[in-house]
């Protein structure tokens, strides 16, 4: 039986106006009943993914920032940090990059130069870092490093960043989460092995795990569960990690999944 629902925010539990898909309160009422943990898994620092879920709290575990940062009831059960000399030289990086804004994602908050604390960069921004703090310089941050993220305002991130940070690919973890974005971890750090520790800490076997995701930094998640879905609106790579097909984010295909999980006795 099903224990766990690990589901992805954008594109796959959100609709394309950024909203909760109907029936979303009701279905987790029902998981609740029947003593299934819904975890979402996201790019998304926690502060963002408890602005969206603030009323599960206390429920849900959250698998925040591409997998780097996993929270259970306000504490810490996973972490993967980046090395601060590193984080560095990806900053030094990103700096040389036109118009690209650099967050620099800690355990604590997230943090953009003060130059970026505009409307054009921070408008977009909000949904994924909810708190963030401005700075001057980066070498004033005081936090333990999890993550880079870099934001592309005209949805060309893999070719404006992605594409120019080459030179870290076999050093870290870079991966575009959506055409906006681009995300740098430490190597081996994605929502795939999150899962695996999550599994490790709380004695779930992936058979007990279930997955939904659409985009390429979903592939390690789909990978880590017995019941892996994509959505039909998925990135045909991500397809071929999946087990199972189900409807579109616009249609509510995370419901659609449950629910043929219930049906098929899973859950």
């Amino acid at each position: 039986m099903i224990k766990i629902i690990f589901c992805d925010m954008d594109g796959t539990l959100l609709t394309s106006e950024n909203k909760l898909p109907e029936g979303f309160d009701e279905m987790i009422a029902e998981l609740k009943r029947r003593n299934v943990i819904f975890a979402p898994a996201s790019g998304r620092q926690y502060a963002a993914l408890l602005h969206s879920f603030g009323k599960y709290r206390d429920e849900f575990l959250f698998v925040a920032e591409g997998g780097t940062l996993v929270i259970h009831k306000g504490k810490e059960i996973f972490s993967h940090t980046m090395d601060v000399d590193m984080v560095k030289k990806v900053l030094a990086a990103g700096a040389k990059l036109d118009d690209i804004l650099c967050v620099w994602c800690g355990k604590k908050d997230s943090y953009i130069l003060r130059d970026f604390d505009k409307p054009e960069y921070t408008d977009d921004m909000e949904k994924y870092y909810t708190h963030r703090v401005a700075v001057d310089s980066f070498d004033d941050v005081d936090d333990t490093p999890i993550k880079v993220a870099f934001f592309d305002r005209t949805g060309h991130a893999k070719e404006n960043v992605y594409d120019k940070l080459a030179a870290f690919h076999d050093k870290l973890q870079v991966v575009p989460t959506i055409d906006w974005w681009v995300d740098v971890s430490a190597v081996g750090a994605n929502k795939g092995e999150a899962i695996e520790n999550i599994q490790r800490v709380m004695n779930f076997k992936p058979e007990e795990c279930a997955a939904f995701g659409d985009y390429l930094n979903d592939c390690e998640m789909l990978q880590a569960v017995g019941y892996s879905f994509a959505m039909a609106n998925a990135h045909p790579d991500v397809k071929k990690f999946a087990r199972f097909e189900t409807a579109s984010n616009d249609e509510a295909g995370v419901l659609v999944g449950i629910r043929r999980l219930i049906a098929d006795g899973l859950i």
